[in-house]
C-alpha cells in the first residue's frame, strides 16, 4: 500500500471511527429523552435499561450478531453462522468501494456496526417504560441484538436478498429504526397499557413526564448523534467527491429535523391549541428518522420536506395510537415505526435507482420478520418469567421494586 492509500486509509478509518462515536453519544440521547418523559418513580429503572442494553448489545454482537449479518451466508435469504470476531469474515481491512476505493480498519466497522444494534434496541426501551420487569427486557434485549437485528440486516447491509430486490436504505430507516418499532409493538401488544392511561368509556389520560428539560436535552443530543448516524455510512471521508456528499448529508440531515419540528408544532397547535414541547421535540427524531433512508440525493428543500411530512405523520399516529389503545409512553413505535416506513417510500422521490415496489417489500419483509420473531420471544418470555411488574410495583414505582433505588429520593413522601 503506498504513501496515499495509507493515508486515505488512515483518515476513512478515523472517520468511520468517530462517526461510531456519536452515534454512540445517542445512548445518553436515547437515556435522557427516555428519562425525561417518564413519571419520576421510573426514572433510575428506565436508565438502567438503557446502559445495560448498550452493554449487552455490544457482547452479543460480538459474539455472534456481526457474523450473522456479515458473514457467509448460505443462500441471499439465510445466513451463515458464525462465533466471535476473527472468524472467518473478519479481515484486518475491508475494502470501502471500487478497486481504486480506500481501506479501511474492519474494527472500526465493527465499532460503527455495533452501535446501531444497540440504537435499534433503545427504541424498545421507551415503548414498555413503566411497567414492564428489567430482566425479561433484558433477556429480550439478547435475543435482538443477537438474532433477529442480523437476520434482517443481512437481508440488506450484508448483501442478502432485499438488496438484490433494489431495496435502498442508506442508513437504517428500516434496518434499524422499523425494526425498533417493530420489536417494541410487538412487546407493547403483549404488555397491555399503563393503569390509569386509558378510561372505561375511551378517554386517553394524559401521564405527563417529570422533567421536560431533560427530555429536550436528550432530543438535542440525539440531533447531534445522527450526524454520525447518517454521515457516517457514507463509510469514507478521503476524496474530493466523498468529502462534498458527506458535508450534503451533514446538511439534509440538519434540514429534515428543522422540518420536522416546525411542522410538529404547528400540528399540535392545530389540533390541541397548544405548543406542545413532546410533540416537537418527537417532531425532531420523526425528521431525522425519515432523511434516514436516503440522505444524500434530496436537496436542502427537499430535505426539509421529507423531514416536514415526518413531522406531521408522528403527530397524527401518536393521537391515533391512543385512540387504538396501544400505549407508547416516549412515542417510539411513532416516531421510528410509522415514519421510518414513510422514510423508505420517500427514497425514490429523489433516488431514481429505487421503486415503490422494492420499497414496499423490503419494509414488508422487515416488520413481519421482526414483529413476528418478537412476537415470539416476548411470548416465551411472558410464560417462563412474566414480562408485566405487579399492579403494587406498577402504583409505587419500578425504580425501587427493580433497582432498590429511587432517582430523585429527596422528593419522595416523608423525606
Amino acid at each position: 500500500m503506498d504513501a496515499v492509500k495509507e493515508l486515505a486509509y488512515a483518515l476513512d478509518t478515523f472517520y468511520f471511527l468517530m462517526s461510531g462515536v456519536l452515534v454512540m453519544w445517542m445512548a445518553a440521547g436515547f437515556s435522557m429523552l427516555e428519562a425525561g418523559l417518564v413519571r419520576a418513580k421510573n426514572t433510575a429503572e428506565i436508565l438502567t435499561k438503557n446502559i445495560a442494553l448498550y452493554a449487552i448489545a455490544s457482547i452479543m454482537y460480538m459474539l455472534v450478531g456481526y457474523n450473522i449479518m456479515y458473514g457467509d451466508g448460505i443462500n441471499s435469504v439465510i445466513p451463515g453462522l458464525s462465533f466471535l470476531l476473527g472468524g472467518d469474515n473478519a479481515t484486518e481491512a475491508v475494502l470501502a468501494g471500487g478497486e481504486d476505493a480506500p481501506y479501511y480498519s474492519n474494527m472500526s466497522d465493527f465499532f460503527f456496526q455495533v452501535v446501531f444494534v444497540a440504537t435499534a434496541m433503545s427504541i424498545v426501551s421507551g415503548a414498555v417504560a413503566e411497567r414492564m420487569k428489567l430482566w425479561t427486557f433484558l433477556a429480550f434485549a439478547v435475543v435482538m441484538t443477537g438474532f433477529i437485528y442480523p437476520v434482517q440486516g443481512f437481508w440488506k447491509w450484508g448483501g442478502g436478498f432485499l438488496d438484490g430486490l433494489g431495496f435502498l436504505d442508506f442508513a437504517g430507516s428500516g434496518v434499524v429504526h422499523l425494526t425498533g418499532a417493530a420489536a417494541a409493538l410487538a412487546g407493547v401488544l403483549l404488555l397491555g397499557a399503563r393503569r390509569g392511561k386509558y378510561g372505561e368509556h375511551g378517554e386517553v389520560n394524559a401521564i405527563p413526564g417529570a422533567n421536560l428539560p431533560l427530555a429536550t436535552l436528550g432530543t438535542f443530543i440525539l440531533w447531534m448523534g445522527w450526524f454520525g448516524f447518517n454521515g457516517g455510512s457514507e463509510l469514507m471521508l478521503s476524496n474530493v467527491a466523498e468529502a462534498n456528499a458527506v458535508s450534503m448529508i451533514f446538511v439534509n440531515t440538519n434540514m429534515a429535523a428543522a422540518g420536522g419540528v416546525v411542522v410538529a408544532l404547528v400540528a399540535a397547535r392545530l389540533l390541541f391549541g397548544k405548543a406542545d414541547l413532546t410533540m416537537a421535540l418527537n417532531g425532531a427524531l420523526a425528521g431525522l428518522v425519515a432523511i434516514t433512508a436516503e440522505p444524500l440525493t434530496p436537496g436542502a428543500l427537499a430535505a426539509t420536506f421529507i423531514g416536514s411530512i415526518g413531522g406531521v405523520l408522528v403527530v397524527l399516529s401518536i393521537v391515533t395510537l391512543d385512540k387504538l389503545k396501544i400505549d407508547d409512553p416516549v412515542g417510539a413505535i411513532s416516531v421510528h415505526g410509522v415514519v421510518g416506513l414513510w422514510g423508505l417510500l420517500a427514497v425514490p422521490l429523489t433516488n431514481a435507482d429505487a421503486s415503490i415496489g422494492s420499497q414496499l417489500i423490503g419494509a414488508g419483509t422487515i416488520f413481519v420478520w421482526v414483529f413476528g420473531a418478537s412476537f415470539v420471544v416476548w411470548l416465551i418470555l411472558k410464560a417462563v418469567m412474566g414480562i408485566r411488574v405487579s399492579e403494587e410495583d406498577e402504583y409505587t414505582g419500578v425504580d425501587f421494586s427493580e433497582c432498590g433505588l429511587e432517582a430523585y429520593p429527596e422528593f419522595s413522601p416523608g423525606k
